[in-house]
């Protein structure tokens, strides 16, 4: 059975984009890259939202590579082959090895849980929100940066309430500390 795991970059006030609705936190140096490279490599499959997927569609492109350091390279390819499904009502088409669904997101990640092994990724606050109500979501990672974005984006919903419990922290590259939780019942 696969594990959920909801896995975003954080403020320290809890935002993973600025009010504007901008990526304001740093963008990763090469050692942070490479951890998230890793953790892709072990996915077997992305769950994103519409908003989450166009912002990764940008590592789609082989033409991104042009210009790109060793770990973004190395982090395209891995995107590239690890399948992806978009959950969304607006959009009608998505890109290579994406699947589109827009009905029941929790139906459909259910029936995905059971038919799939190992590690999928979840990107995105809505969807995460609506999954996490679910009971579906089996860890919440939190990366935190040493920065405060004062509004915007926050990686929970509001409205959503959860009883967690510690699965342990981790101190990573450029001040980021790993914070993971799973659901306490």
């Amino acid at each position: 059975m696969a594990r959920i795991i909801y896995s975003m970059l954080t403020s320290l006030d809890g935002y993973i984009a600025g009010p504007d609705g901008d990526i304001a936190l740093p963008v990763p140096e090469t050692e942070l890259h490479q951890h998230f490279n890793d953790m892709m490599r072990q996915a077997s499959a992305v769950l994103a939202g519409r908003l989450m997927y166009e912002v990764m569609r940008f590592w789609d492109s082989p033409d991104r590579e042009a210009g790109a350091t060793e770990v973004e390279r190395d982090f395209a390819v891995a995107w590239r082959q690890t399948p992806k499904i978009v959950f969304s009502t607006t959009l009608r088409q998505v890109g290579p090895n994406a699947r589109l669904v827009n009905g029941d997101a929790a139906a459909a990640v259910k029936s995905l849980k059971s038919q799939t092994d190992g590690l999928v990724i979840l990107g995105g606050a809505d969807l995460a929100a609506s999954l996490g109500r679910a009971g579906l979501i089996d860890e919440y990672r939190l990366y935190m940066h040493p920065v405060v974005l004062g509004g915007g984006k926050p990686y929970f919903q509001s409205g959503l309430s959860l009883d967690l419990k510690p699965l342990g922290a981790e101190s990573l590259p450029q001040g980021v500390t790993l914070l993971r939780y799973a659901p306490a019942n």
